[in-house]
């Protein structure tokens, strides 16, 4: 295991990513096993997959759906809490996850649209900064680990509140330090090496604090801070392989 990880550092994120999805087959056969279980597909495995920049989080990365703490979390919270397999809904997914974009998309339930500036496999190019859709034309939004990587995050978020439906729910999650009363941000720190050491990847502009919710509801937003994995038991937080203590922005526009 030693020697995988380290095979695994020397490879180029881009690269692993691609080599990841192709070998997630494999994977799900080698660390197949009873000890913890990706909830987005059922399986179970003896053991998940490290990852992350810079220090990789052990045991985290399903081997099947590659989601990871936040993917999971998402879908339980949707699974348990919401109406989101069953209810006819209008939803946009900005910079989809793989793990979910081809289950969301077969779901016969959801009129489903995929968008983001550089993808090629959503369906609309859309920039987060003037998105090309009508006021009020969704009923859910999801844009998740997007907001950090945007400098006018306010006007990204102002999109989000007008393209969503009076009464709809959005997902918005981001990388945050809970330790923080205030994001940290620094638009000077521009180079790949300088924003890892600050930020924690080299594409990050922020990290954010506990006002990223003071700053969803500036634009509007009723903002529900839910810690879900303190409302499930402690064991089945273990077997998904949770971030406990993850907050997730549940947001509404009223």
């Amino acid at each position: 295991m030693k020697i995988f990880k380290l095979i695994l550092n020397k490879i180029p994120r881009p690269y692993l990513i691609k080599l990841s999805y192709l070998a997630s087959p494999l994977l799900a056969i080698w660390f197949k096993g009873n000890r913890y279980t990706d909830p987005i597909d059922g399986k179970s495995f003896r053991k998940f997959l490290p990852y992350g920049y810079g220090e990789q989080r052990p045991n985290v990365l399903s081997p099947s759906t590659l989601s990871l703490e936040r993917h999971r979390l998402i879908w339980l919270y949707l699974k348990n809490e919401t109406d989101f397999f069953t209810k006819k809904i209008k939803v946009l997914h900005m910079a989809p996850e793989q793990c979910f974009l081809s289950l969301f998309i077969k779901q016969k339930n959801l009129d489903y649209t995929s968008a983001d500036l550089y993808s090629p496999i959503v369906d609309v190019k859309a920039n987060i900064l003037n998105l090309p859709f009508e006021d009020n034309s969704f009923d859910l939004v999801f844009c998740n680990h997007v907001l950090e990587h945007i400098e006018d995050d306010h006007k990204a978020m102002t999109e989000l509140f007008r393209v969503l439906k009076k009464g709809g729910m959005g997902i918005f999650q981001i990388p945050q330090d809970l330790n923080l009363d205030k994001t940290y941000e620094d638009f000077s720190i521009s180079s790949p090496e300088e924003r890892m050491k600050h930020f924690g990847q080299y594409d990050h502009v922020r990290i954010y604090g506990r006002d990223y919710f003071k700053r969803l509801r500036k634009v509007g937003f009723q903002v529900d801070e839910i810690d879900y994995s303190s409302k499930l038991d402690p064991k089945l937080v273990d077997k998904y392989r949770l971030a406990k203590g993850e907050v997730l922005p549940v947001c509404y526009k009223k």
